[in-house]
């Protein structure tokens, strides 16, 4: 910069210097070392410039239409004196603006980055307008140990031991992702006081199933809905042992009935999941295919999309049959009958597509699904002849 760019920066020099046709124009003070004004075609703004640890600095103070010569003097001596001993003042306005970012900026940018099942957006959007509604627009500096501590045995009374853990495991992944995003606002996660305190809630892994005398009632109560589209969705998790939402996502295009085979693509363990038909559910898909011409196995006939909640249903078929049980409790019933008929382990585990990457056996097997034909079938047969209380010969 020429010596003709450095002046005395006061009010009446300021408003004499030029406006640029293009680009931007510096001035330097004469008096205050590292104070200047940076001028371009439309705005004279008040800078502050040095270096920290050999590199440059530049900070902005602001418009000349804001800020006088002698205000803005003012504060570029405190900013020069920040420099001076190592703080950055850009920096330290990052920081504070960080430390403004409330619960929910936090959670609509993980929402945002992520990549999520829907039914996982689901539950955790619903979870956090439920659990959180009052910490939304707290910024999560303020969010402390104490806090967290409380509030989880509150939600532990209001809507159970469970439910609890699962909010306050989703508020522990938005703490750690804003750590990540933004280091500097906190070095420990303050849910982490639940494990220090040794407050998480041990869950019992549930155990319930439907007992063989109880298969008939249960059948009967979902023969008898009006809403084929869930009878034939209930009757397949119940003959397949596949995660509700496994089946509710079941497209035509991963059905083969020439092969008489499925495919479930997205899995929980993301391994891509085959069954063979029993000649039950051949039938069944078959029948369902010429009924349909939707995309989807089991469309929502309000939607024509995938059923999302089933609480309902479920209650309707508990009120008929008198048999309280969740989605889930079909898949331990399909393992429990499957290993009652003595089937192999490995061919149970296939079935269910649990993992085996602890086995080491399991790892020389090679899997062919045709090998699992005769097993699935004579589960199907098993637990059909439970339901209808008569031998069953599709």
């Amino acid at each position: 910069m020429s010596a003709n760019n450095a002046l005395k920066l006061t009010k009446t020099s300021v408003e004499k210097l030029p406006y640029p046709e293009t680009g931007q124009v510096f001035y330097r003070d004469t008096e205050l070392k590292g104070f200047g004004l940076r001028v371009t075609k439309g705005s004279k703004t008040y800078i502050v410039e040095n270096s920290i640890c050999g590199k440059a600095c530049r900070v902005t103070i602001g418009k000349q239409t804001v800020f006088t010569a002698e205000q803005a003097r003012v504060i570029a001596k405190k900013l020069l004196a920040d420099i001076a001993v190592g703080i950055n003042p850009n920096q330290q306005k990052a920081l504070e603006r960080r430390k403004t970012i409330t619960l929910h900026a936090v959670f609509k940018d993980f929402m945002n980055t992520r990549t999520l099942k829907p039914k996982t957006c689901y539950l955790y959007q619903k979870c956090f307008e439920r659990v959180f509604a009052t910490w939304h627009h707290k910024q999560i500096t303020e969010i402390n140990r104490t806090n967290i501590a409380e509030h989880y045995q509150h939600i532990c009374q209001a809507h159970g031991d469970a439910y609890a853990n699962l909010s306050f495991r989703l508020l522990r992944t938005l703490f750690n992702f804003a750590i990540a995003s933004h280091e500097e606002l906190m070095n420990v996660n303050p849910v982490n006081v639940l494990h220090d305190k040794r407050q998480w809630k041990v869950i019992p892994r549930r155990q319930r199933f439907i007992k063989n005398h109880q298969l008939i009632a249960w059948w009967q109560a979902v023969e008898q809905l009006e809403n084929t589209t869930l009878r034939d969705y209930f009757q397949l998790l119940l003959l397949t042992g596949l995660r509700k939402q496994e089946a509710a996502t079941l497209q035509w295009s991963s059905i083969d009935l020439q092969e008489k085979t499925m495919t479930i693509t997205e899995t929980k363990n993301a391994q891509p999941h085959t069954l063979p038909l029993s000649e039950y559910l051949y039938s069944l898909l078959q029948r369902r295919q010429q009924l349909t011409n939707s995309i989807w196995v089991f469309p929502n006939p309000a939607t024509q999309k995938p059923f999302i909640e089933l609480r309902q249903q479920l209650k309707l078929i508990t009120e008929k049959s008198g048999i309280n049980f969740t989605c889930h409790d079909l898949r331990r019933t399909f393992a429990t009958l499957a290993e009652s008929l003595e089937i192999s382990s490995y061919a149970v585990k296939r079935l269910l597509n649990h993992k085996q990457s602890q086995d080491v056996t399991a790892g020389y097997i090679v899997h062919d699904v045709e090998r699992l034909r005769a097993p699935m079938e004579r589960i199907t047969q098993t637990i059909l002849k439970h339901c209808l209380n008569q031998d069953f010969q599709n």
